[in-house]
């Protein structure tokens, strides 16, 4: 088997968007890729992106918010940035990263009430899901 591809997913904070696309491109890739996220500033793993992966049966709580220099050295293959701020923000990547952009709205500035914020989460999961998919069979297929 060819050495493993990494794959960066870049957010703003590295607490929602980020971290459901980490989730879901885990599990899809499983032994083909080593998956890293993290934020241009960290916020901490959102309680509700943690919720609404468990609904799904995606195990995200171990996951920490990490700041995108954390990663510097590592050579990545993928960097997928899905939010506009992060792209606009993201640091240089070697040029040999292939660069992909998705914006996502942002769950954790949803507002009404308890169960309409949970939605919310619920329909940007979906969306992130349907792009994991994507992304998985496109590049990794």
């Amino acid at each position: 088997m060819p050495d493993k591809k990494n794959v960066l997913v870049l957010c703003t904070g590295n607490s929602c968007r980020s971290q459901l696309m980490h989730g879901y491109l885990t599990q899809s890739l499983g032994e083909q890729a080593n998956v890293y996220s993290a934020g241009i500033e960290t916020h901490g793993v959102n309680p509700k992106a943690i919720q609404v992966m468990q609904e799904d049966g995606v195990d995200i709580s171990h996951h920490t918010s990490n700041h995108v220099y954390e990663y510097a050295a590592v050579p990545f293959d993928y960097v997928i940035t899905v939010c506009d701020n992060a792209r606009e923000a993201c640091p240089v990547f070697p040029s040999s990263a292939t660069m992909l952009h998705h914006n996502f709205p942002d769950p954790a500035k949803a507002t009404g009430t308890h169960d309409e914020i949970l939605n919310q989460f619920r329909a940007v999961r979906d969306q992130v899901k349907t792009y994991a998919q994507d992304f998985t069979q496109r590049y990794f297929s």
